[in-house]
């Protein structure tokens, strides 16, 4: 019997025949349908997508390896080096090669051996992007240790490179971390503001003092090769080469040997010394403690220790060099010269000197509590003395001495380099004191002006400006940092004071060291030096400030010195008396050695008795 009879019962149609002709024709619309579709898909990728994923397909074939510019190197005006390029181990990443899967295995494996959050790492491939064909740091300055590690599990870490990076070195140290400033790696904020100049992530950048001020002389440009590789990732062949170009070497006015004397000088008095030369405004020394160390900022991520080293409560990072404080004394220089300028006194005026002074109801004191007899402008000088001055200021008028200040170049920045850096100081007028204390300036305001005191606000290196006046007879210079700053060097503004007035003044500044508040310096082993001392109030249950500012050789002047101790106590010529000398010292007998000779030693009487013979002021 066949198990498919070829008849069916009366009564029953036969549907096989209308089933077997229904498929073809369902399996030819399917056909056309996924035809269709696959064809408008091509169409799309071909049409719409085609570039996109040409450049994306030509970025897998094609990598771009950045070679990263040395930075130019710092010199100081005798050649030394002041800031150069060292060489350390850093990790690099391929972006597009880390796919989630791949950074599942890679990101703890990194973590693990570098001690760098997997977080941390993926955000600077997110800030990269998943295309960039361009090479990604996640980490520098490798140990030993971590580079054998990484060497032992190359094979667990495929498109994990090792090469070398340039870093910044400062093989000085803290002793010049002021001038020099420091560079790292770019802010968010920063990349986004600096990224149409050819800033990328990861570069690094001047952040503070030269570093930051000639940024685009010291950074160079970056080169690199575009290289063709296989779909392993292995190099097949260099498609194209750019060298990268170095920054520019800058050689600064900063004399290393001045630098060292000045940084040994201050020691561990929070302050500040600035040597310039008078005659260009040359910046031979810049030193300000605290300090820090800017090689601590060349590491992947600062340690705790490193944080608190620069966030402590004395501000390391301000350059107390261009911050203002009263300058007490040393101001007296401004007041003679608006007394003889203003025509209100003469170069032969003697006053009498009282042991106070009652002025508009306010009595004001002489620092002896005494006076000094009859004085004219040299010897007034000479014994610091306040009411003097008193006298002096009272008859010129506040607007005079605002006057003189202004043309000194107090209130307004210097010109130097560090202009973000720098504070203007503070000239009080009667607009101002309206603004701030919403009261009318009184002739109290002008006897404290006329000694330095009130709200004036001195930077140390607008007072070695000052003192550069008398100096080079009678010339407003700018200071500058840069050696072959042609501008800076012959760029001079006279004041146009009257010889007679410049002669007063250094006959004074002369008489400070031969017979006032600044002996220490009256030692044979510098050039003759004139100076002045200033002891200046700093508020209430606060010690002083000290200050003292000289130059030498007298008659024909090199170099000026200020030094400045903040809240250091005691007086002027006391404190900071020794500073200045130690400074010239150093300029002297580095210059002149057989000239002058190495001071005596501190047991030497000759030396107790000069140093001990300063007064206060």
């Amino acid at each position: 019997m066949s198990l498919f009879p070829s008849s069916l019962p009366s009564g029953k149609k036969d549907t096989r025949t209308v089933g077997r002709g229904s498929q073809p024709i369902f399996l030819i619309l399917f056909t056309l349908l996924m035809t269709a579709g696959i064809e408008i898909r091509l169409a799309y990728l071909q049409i719409v997508e085609g570039p996109k994923l040409r450049q994306r397909a030509e970025a897998n074939r094609v990598r771009t390896i950045s070679k990263q510019p040395e930075r130019g190197n710092i010199f100081d005006r005798n050649g030394k080096l002041l800031a150069s390029t060292r060489y350390p181990h850093s990790v690099y990443l391929w972006p597009m090669a880390h796919t989630k899967p791949s950074w599942s295995i890679v990101g703890p494996r990194l973590e693990k051996i570098l001690h760098i959050p997997q977080e941390e790492m993926q955000k600077k491939l997110d800030e990269a992007g998943a295309n960039s064909s361009s090479l990604v740091r996640i980490a520098r300055d490798l140990s030993e240790a971590e580079i054998t590690v990484l060497k032992e599990y190359k094979n667990e870490l495929p498109e994990v490179e090792i090469n070398t990076e340039a870093v910044r070195y400062y093989p000085q140290g803290k002793g010049i971390a002021h001038v020099l400033g420091y560079t790292r790696e770019l802010t968010p904020e920063q990349l986004k503001q600096k990224k149409a100049e050819g800033y990328r992530l990861g570069d690094v950048i001047g952040q503070m003092g030269i570093e930051k001020a000639y940024e685009a002389k010291l950074r160079g440009e970056w080169g690199g090769q575009q290289v063709e590789v296989d779909g392993a990732g292995r190099p097949i062949r260099v498609l194209g080469e750019k060298e990268a170009k170095s920054g520019k070497d800058l050689h600064l006015t900063i004399d290393l040997d001045v630098q060292k004397a000045a940084e040994k000088a201050l020691g561990k008095t929070q302050g500040a010394i600035v040597a310039i030369d008078p005659n260009n405004g040359a910046v031979l020394a810049m030193v300000s403690y605290p300090t820090f160390d800017p090689n601590i900022f060349s590491k992947q991520k600062l340690s705790q220790q490193d944080w608190e080293s620069i966030q402590g409560k004395n501000h390391p990072l301000v350059n107390r060099a261009l911050s203002a404080f009263p300058p007490a004394s040393t101001y007296k220089i401004v007041t003679t010269t608006a007394g003889l300028e203003s025509g209100e006194f003469s170069p032969g005026t003697v006053l009498q000197t009282f042991g106070s002074l009652t002025i508009g109801g306010v009595t004001f004191g002489e620092w002896n509590h005494a006076g000094f007899g009859p004085l004219g402008f040299p010897r007034a000088m000479a014994m610091s003395s306040d009411t003097f001055f008193y006298q002096v200021g009272r008859k010129v008028g506040g607007p005079t001495l605002i006057k003189w200040s202004r043309k000194y170049g107090f209130g307004q920045k210097t010109g130097i380099e560090f202009t973000s850096e720098e504070s203007k100081g503070l000239v009080p007028d009667e607009t101002w004191k309206q603004k701030a204390w919403k009261m009318p300036w009184t002739i109290g305001d002008t006897i404290n002006m006329s000694i330095g005191q009130g709200a004036l606000q001195v930077t140390p290196l607008q007072s070695a400006i000052m003192f550069s006046v008398p100096a080079n007879g009678g010339y407003r210079v700018q200071p500058h940092l840069l050696k072959d700053n042609e501008r800076a060097k012959s760029w001079r503004e006279s004041l146009s004071m009257k010889q007679t007035t410049i002669n007063v003044l250094r006959d004074g500044l002369r008489k400070v060291v031969t017979e006032g508040t600044g002996k220490s310096l009256n030692v044979p082993s510098i050039a003759p030096a004139s100076g002045k001392s200033g002891t200046a109030e700093a508020g209430t249950g606060r010690p002083n400030h000290t200050w003292f500012g000289a130059y030498a050789p007298t008659n024909h002047p090199e170099i000026v010195v200020v030094a400045f101790g903040e809240n250091s106590g005691d007086h002027g010529g006391t404190v900071c008396g020794p500073m200045v000398l130690q400074v010239l010292e150093a300029y002297f007998q580095h210059k002149y050695p057989s000239k002058y000779a190495p001071a005596q030693s501190k047991d030497s009487p000759n030396k107790a008795q000069n140093s001990t013979s300063s007064i206060g002021d």
